[in-house]
């Protein structure tokens, strides 16, 4: 199985994601449609995404409370 999906998400989340932390589940939501979105656009299927990470709103949820938007702890 190839990690591109999750590549492209963590990419992604480090040049989307704000710099200041938000528990806002609509401003998540919306992040999320433009991560997949963009995913879209860059010939990368959605399911690649969801089968390398799961819920997309739960990984920009958990990013957010960091302040580059990484997922590494």
């Amino acid at each position: 199985m190839s990690t591109r999906g999750a590549d492209f998400l963590d990419r992604w989340m480090v040049e989307h994601l704000p710099n200041a932390a938000t528990d806002d589940p609509a401003a998540i939501n919306d992040l999320a449609d433009q991560a997949m979105e963009a995913a879209d656009r860059e010939g990368i299927a959605v399911s690649e995404i969801y089968e390398e990470v799961g819920s997309v709103f739960e990984v920009i949820a958990k990013a957010m409370q960091h302040s580059d938007g990484s997922l590494d702890d």
